[in-house]
């Protein structure tokens, strides 16, 4: 492909489809049972309607903002995800773009990459954490991502459900092995180019996890950290509020999507809270995070900053939620296909796309800064937000 450059995320998604192994793409979109929640996350956004002005419009518009202390050039975040083997660099190519475009980035704690080598090429790296291990581990790792230069912490609690799929989950080796590479390899030869980058890189796509090792051990695989996590106990309210007390900095809890959640999210003293449903990887049935945002935003009334992460893939869905509430979003799969099509580019070009789609919807809406942006510059449907408990 000569041209990699794209101009929407959904083409981004087209060309990682044809160049990603099927069973790597279909771990990358899929959605918990029957994928209810998945499509809602997208869907929602679609629902949602904007009336432009034609006259009058601001010839300059200001998207900064500050998110957990840190400035941006834009209100998007690059969401923590796991393992980034769909590209040789991974999130060190993540954390390149981020820097280049002004963009602040959530280093999963399951990440192919330390957050050494992360830190190394973004100063603004919020380290995310699973209640995975004992209090002892916790502060170890806490420890490590602090010395390694990292900003702040996500505690990432909406991710403890369900992970069956009602079509079927692909295949993931435990590690790449000659068993493993000898059942991957039609997968492999039916996309050479992405095989191709690896052999180039010098080494296979990478499933251990750095950031789960303890000090002067061998890291453990995916599935090895999984399962830690499957084992460890389920964290109490307590807990929570003792990992904050752990950390001096900036915190913010992942997974929110109920008032009441929200309100002790601000009793234990975090910096913010993120209204997702892990991207339909949570319990399938519960609504798009973009539906209950502006019940947590009311509920928590500022003392809090409020993030929305799901089915973020345009400029207009992210001025669709800052007009409902939100401070900032968080994107995921979106810039995952950036990665996939080409590296670190690619991830800067998802960024560019985004940052023209709010800037183009700010002029169209006649506002002059995303500070502007109100409720009553998005239409809803009746019946479309939900609020929990009722």
């Amino acid at each position: 492909m000569a041209n990699k450059w794209f101009e929407t995320v959904a083409v981004a998604q087209r060309r990682a489809q044809k160049r990603l192994p099927k069973s790597v793409y279909g771990a990358l979109i899929a959605g918990s049972e029957k994928g209810l929640t998945s499509r809602d996350n997208l869907e929602s956004f679609d629902q949602l309607g904007l009336s432009p002005h034609i006259a009058g419009l601001p010839r300059e518009r200001h998207l900064a903002t500050t998110v957990m202390g840190q400035s941006l050039s834009m209100p998007v975040l690059l969401s923590p995800t796991g393992v980034q083997a769909v590209h040789p660099d991974g999130e060190v190519a993540v954390a390149r773009a981020g820097a280049n475009r002004g963009v602040a980035m959530g280093l999963s704690s399951f990440a192919s990459k330390s957050v050494e080598e992360v830190c190394a090429v973004n100063d603004q790296v919020f380290f995310q954490l699973y209640w995975s291990g004992d209090r002892d581990t916790l502060l170890q790792r806490l420890d490590r991502a602090k010395t390694a230069g990292a900003k702040g912490v996500i505690l990432t609690l909406d991710w403890s459900f369900s992970n069956g799929r009602d079509w079927g989950s692909p295949w993931i080796p435990e590690k790449i092995d000659l068993r493993a590479a000898l059942k991957l390899t039609p997968e492999a030869l039916s996309r050479p180019g992405w095989f191709l980058s690896f052999l180039r890189s010098g080494h296979l796509p990478d499933l251990t996890t750095p950031n789960m090792a303890p000090p002067g051990t061998k890291p453990p695989t995916f599935f090895g950290a999984y399962y830690e996590w499957m084992q460890s106990a389920l964290p109490t309210w307590e807990d929570v509020a003792w990992l904050r007390a752990q950390w001096d900095g900036p915190f913010m809890v992942k997974g929110v999507g109920r008032v009441d959640d929200a309100k002790r999210v601000v009793d234990l003293g975090a910096t913010a809270l993120s209204v997702s449903n892990h991207g339909g990887n949570n319990v399938d049935g519960t609504f798009a995070p973009v539906r209950l945002l502006p019940g947590i935003v009311d509920a928590v009334d500022g003392q809090i900053e409020v993030l929305l992460d799901g089915g973020v893939r345009r400029g207009s869905d992210v001025v669709k939620a800052l007009a409902l509430g939100a401070r900032a979003v968080m994107i995921g799969r979106a810039y995952l296909w950036g990665l996939a099509v080409n590296g670190q580019a690619g991830v800067e070009n998802v960024l560019d796309v985004l940052r023209t789609g709010i800037d183009s919807t700010l002029l169209g809406l006649g506002k002059s800064s995303i500070a502007e942006l109100a409720r009553d510059d998005v239409w809803a449907p009746p019946d479309f937000f939900r609020t929990f408990p009722q």
